[in-house]
């Protein structure tokens, strides 16, 4: 069986989480065998980028960093083709969609609810990550590596560091795609328990009725330079059907991907210190500051207002009088875009 059909069949999907846990000796046979499978494989990133198992330090002591209590567990997800199918990224709570080298994109997926038996593919942290993750009580994050410059960046932000060096045991390469688009981590060897919804309140999201107004909306695209994203309404679902680069998302199992709420957010976009191997210069995301977006929701388009006066606080949505703009109960996805 290849690595996406073991991954299917231990039920990441919501569905099939709810029909248990039957196949975990299978999973756990499995494991072992990509655990064996990852010591014999190495995974190379682009751009000095350090995917080698190590820790943020440059230490392989394989210790293993007490969770933070109520800590969300936030993960850098691929998004490159070869990454897609990904796993596990419909239970997360949040998912950002940034730009990165190149004008592509990666995914940060925040988990607090529920954490699925595997998530990734994993790929390495960005500096814009750190500002992003300071909204949340120590954090986790979890990443297959960093540029080496970054790295002490990492090691000084307030949150809890685990590459694959850290905690060997959380992390397996997979068989069915090439390195590095094959790293995959199991949450549950980094958190005991789910923080809950309690971790989420300070992200300045509130849930709650639709606003009065809005425009009756079906679809809309936003593009980055070398990626494009499309969400259209599907009442029968109740979420925006998500398509990355003209193609379906669907996780491993099959399931489209339909989060509730859709939010595009115009943000400033600077060069970084970071470059890749190629001389791509690394986006620099200011989440700090203010401008306006659009918040999709129950088949409308709203235009909104968001502000974010420091790092440590969350994101505050209103409409044009300044009223707080409630989203749809269920999964939210944050699109940046260049103002």
């Amino acid at each position: 069986m290849t690595q996406a059909g073991r991954v299917a069949a231990v039920g990441t999907s919501r569905g099939t989480r709810r029909r248990g846990r039957t196949g975990r000796a299978t999973w756990t046979a499995a494991v072992l065998a990509a655990a064996l499978t990852a010591s014999l494989t190495a995974g190379c990133s682009s751009g000095g980028e350090r995917d080698d198992g190590r820790s943020p330090s440059g230490t392989a002591s394989g210790e293993r960093t007490p969770p933070a209590a109520g800590g969300v567990l936030a993960v850098k997800i691929d998004n490159a083709r070869k990454a897609r199918p990904h796993t596990g990224l419909d239970a997360a709570d949040i998912v950002y969609v940034e730009q990165v080298e190149g004008g592509l994109s990666r995914l940060l997926a925040v988990y607090a609810t529920h954490l699925p038996e595997t998530v990734g593919p994993v790929r390495s942290a960005r500096e814009s990550d750190l500002e992003l993750l300071r909204q949340f009580h120590r954090p986790t994050l979890a990443f297959s590596g960093a540029q080496s410059k970054l790295l002490p960046l990492v090691d000084e932000a307030p949150l809890r560091a685990e590459p694959p060096g850290r905690t060997r045991e959380a992390y397996f390469r997979g068989n069915d795609r090439p390195a590095p688009h094959n790293l995959y981590l199991r949450p549950d060897r980094l958190l005991p328990a789910t923080p809950g919804p309690r971790a989420l309140t300070t992200t300045g999201f509130r849930h709650g009725p639709a606003p009065a107004g809005g425009s009756p909306e079906t679809s809309r695209t936003v593009r980055f330079p070398a990626a494009s994203f499309t969400f259209t309404w599907s009442a029968h679902r109740d979420g925006w059907l998500v398509a990355m680069d003209g193609t379906d998302a669907r996780t491993t199992d099959g399931q489209r991907l339909a989060p509730a709420t859709v939010v595009v957010q115009h943000v400033h976009i600077r060069t970084s210190d970071f470059h890749d191997s190629n001389g791509n210069v690394t986006p620099y995301i200011e989440t700090v500051g203010s401008g306006r977006a659009e918040v999709l929701r129950d088949g409308k388009s709203y235009d909104a207002h968001w502000k974010r006066d420091v790092a440590t606080d969350g994101t505050r949505f209103t409409t044009g009088d300044g009223t707080p703009l409630n989203f749809a109960d269920g999964q939210v996805w944050v699109v940046f875009v260049k103002a």
